[in-house]
């Protein structure tokens, strides 16, 4: 098996196919038309370090987090209802952990220029977004008005 150290996370930013980009709003993301007013979040990528503990073929297993502040996207069951959180967690921390991080993780799928996010704490759930200025949220409704298609630039 291949081993190798990641030491930084590539950071880049995500957008979605409305060119609606990611910014965060009182420890939320939300997304909001791209201007040239408008910073989005600088997004931070880290591969798990386990895959082969993971569902194979549902895409390269990831951790997303944001920087300034250092936060990750985590998925919890809130009330039955899988859930997108924001945690204040370092993301080379989770990297590093023994094992996988299911909550913390997401499998990162490439069509063409788009990517899709899942959950693999809740297969089916993906990261999805909607209207402007609502949050990021996770949602098994594929195909529907939600937007679950991302460009996702990482800088190189």
């Amino acid at each position: 098996m291949l081993e190798f150290k990641v030491n930084k996370p590539q950071t880049g930013e995500v957008s979605d196919l409305n060119q609606q980009v990611w910014i965060l709003q009182d420890q939320t993301i939300v997304t909001v038309p791209r201007t040239d007013s408008v910073t989005p979040v600088t997004v931070t990528v880290v591969p798990c370090k386990y895959p082969e503990y993971l569902e194979q073929g549902r895409g390269i297993p990831i951790y997303m987090g944001i920087e300034n502040p250092e936060m990750c996207l985590s998925c919890e069951d809130i009330g039955g209802q899988p859930t997108l959180q924001l945690k204040e967690e370092e993301i080379l921390d989770l990297y590093n952990e023994v094992a996988p991080v299911e909550p913390f993780l997401f499998y990162h799928s490439k069509d063409g220029r788009t990517s899709t996010f899942e959950s693999v704490a809740f297969p089916g759930w993906f990261i999805a977004s909607s209207e402007i200025r609502h949050p990021l949220f996770l949602t098994s409704d594929l195909g529907g008005k939600n937007n679950v298609n991302f460009n996702l630039s990482i800088n190189a």
